[in-house]
């Protein structure tokens, strides 16, 4: 049975989300999908306001596939992405 999860990062964008997934074992099918061993992505980025003045890339992407891929891949991107803007 297939299990989706989505999450959303911010000051990252659809390239570097990529990149990241491909240096996790996935190959890219298209601009905004990538897709590994029991698992595939999907990628879309929107620009959202933190205060009155201030605005940042939020890219939100759709993990789906088996749950013993997706375990390991979810955790070890968004370690990836969250160091990404330091």
């Amino acid at each position: 049975m297939a299990t989706r999860i989505e999450r959303s990062f911010r000051g990252i964008t659809t390239r570097l989300a990529a990149q990241y997934l491909e240096n996790l074992g996935g190959r890219r099918v298209d601009e905004d999908a990538v897709e590994g061993g029991g698992w595939q992505a999907t990628l879309s980025a929107d620009t959202v306001e933190i205060g009155p003045t201030l605005t940042l890339t939020e890219v939100t992407v759709v993990f789906e596939g088996e749950p013993e891929a997706l375990e390991s891949l979810v955790e070890d991107f968004a370690r990836k992405a969250m160091r990404a803007g330091g």
